[in-house]
């Protein structure tokens, strides 16, 4: 019976650390497309974009963030990987998508 409990618990964490990763790539994408839209200028917005968004991220976590400008608007793409059993060792290969955009400022 311990095995079966064991593998229950396991997989209810590991669902736990997805939906998180659903949390994470959500909250990253909007602290940088809020980063990058109070730059003035076009090359230090994907700076300030990338900076803010690894800034937001839990430690051991990993994650693709990119910015763009479309017109008024500035839009961050943040893939997180979910990482298996606990963060900082080994992700699996499943990227979860946040997306959010802001207006630019000034």
């Amino acid at each position: 019976m311990a095995p079966a409990i064991l593998v229950t618990v396991v997989v209810l964490w590991q669902a736990a650390l997805t939906g998180y990763a659903f949390v994470v790539s959500g909250n990253v994408a909007d602290k940088a497309a809020r980063a990058a839209a109070t730059v003035d200028s076009g090359g230090g917005r994907g700076a300030a974009c990338r900076q803010s968004g690894g800034e937001n991220l839990p430690d051991g976590w990993t994650a693709r963030i990119d910015c763009t400008v479309d017109g008024d608007m500035v839009r961050a793409d943040v893939g997180v990987r979910v990482p298996v059993l606990f963060p900082g060792g080994v992700d699996f290969p499943l990227e979860i998508r946040g997306r959010a955009a802001a207006a630019k400022e000034g």
